[in-house]
């Protein structure tokens, strides 16, 4: 039948919403699922991911992963894919999770797939082209590391009857040690919190033409400018812009994406938007499947076009 290893991570005391949604990414491939979850005092947490699709959890309680540390998870993890001999291990595309993941990968000598939203008929499914095309990746080899991307499928739901077994581990050769956290002052732009963002991707063309349509029509519209990844990547807006899983995650009640093709971490990152309108020259984008609206045409005259009617409406 087969066997499939989660990497569970906790966040905030409590087993991370994408490790959920791990649960449930196993069942698409139907082998026997069992997880992996690391800290110190977790036995809470691995009970509660147990009966929530975990399966039989294992668990590396100590001091010494008390908080992340590439080397000391890699090394927690190699010893729970040599507990289980794994089919398939399992992990959500965090900042953890692209951290650790092709470590994985390398010290098993195995296949690794990145960013996957899909599994199909023994293949997993990955964007690629920002979006406009879907490949189906399957690998040689008796093992593969692959990591999910959050909100790619819905959280687990109902109850299991799994069980948590510890497995003790030894970190001594973890050549890097935990320190501290230091967390950024905050600045800039807080778009969790915006009730309207106008989003502005690659489509927009160059920097310039952010503040000259984007920012005219947040403005007019009460919210504020957001952007995709390659906008970003690009260096035209800094990172606090970036709506995804990269970037900021967003509810806003208006979702105006204009020039952006809908890669995958950008619909992540704003799917619980309460409404959603799309502007965008390719019919064929996969922003258009989540939008509420869909506008197929130039976002240059379509917005500033947006922009004036807003403020005549205003008066």
């Amino acid at each position: 039948m087969g066997t499939t290893l989660i990497v569970a991570e906790i966040q905030n005391g409590a087993i991370r919403e994408a490790s959920y949604e791990l649960a449930a990414f196993a069942q698409k491939i139907g082998h026997d699922v069992k997880s992996v979850v690391i800290g110190s005092g977790i036995g809470d947490q691995a009970e509660a991911f147990a009966a929530k699709g975990g399966g039989e959890v294992l668990t590396v309680d100590q001091d010494g992963v008390a908080n992340y540390s590439v080397d000391a998870y890699a090394i927690a993890i190699k010893a729970a894919v040599e507990a289980t001999s794994p089919d398939v291990v399992l992990v959500s595309n965090t900042p953890i999770g692209w951290d650790v993941a092709p470590r994985i990968a390398a010290a098993q000598d195995c296949a690794f797939v990145s960013d996957v939203f899909n599994y199909d008929d023994g293949a997993f499914v990955r964007r690629v082209f920002n979006g406009k095309l879907d490949a189906r990746v399957t690998t040689s080899g008796d093992r593969v590391v692959a990591t999910v991307q959050p909100g790619a499928v819905a959280a687990f739901e109902g109850s299991t009857s799994g069980s948590t077994k510890p497995l003790e581990v030894d970190l001594s050769g973890a050549a890097a040690k935990f320190v501290e956290t230091r967390v950024a002052e905050a600045k800039g732009v807080d778009l969790s919190k915006a009730e309207i963002i106008v989003s502005g991707g690659r489509g927009v063309g160059d920097p310039e033409k952010f503040p000259e349509v984007i920012q005219p029509l947040a403005d007019a519209l009460g919210g504020a400018m957001g952007a995709s990844r390659p906008v970003v990547d690009a260096g035209w807006l800094p990172h606090e812009y970036q709506v995804g899983s990269s970037g900021q995650i967003v509810a806003p009640k208006l979702y105006i994406a204009a020039g952006i093709s809908g890669a995958i971490q950008h619909l992540v990152g704003m799917k619980g938007s309460n409404f959603v309108i799309a502007i965008n020259k390719d019919g064929d984008a996969p922003i258009f499947e989540v939008a509420d609206v869909g506008v197929v045409g130039d976002l240059f005259e379509v917005v500033p076009a947006l922009t004036e009617a807003v403020k005549a409406a205003k008066g």
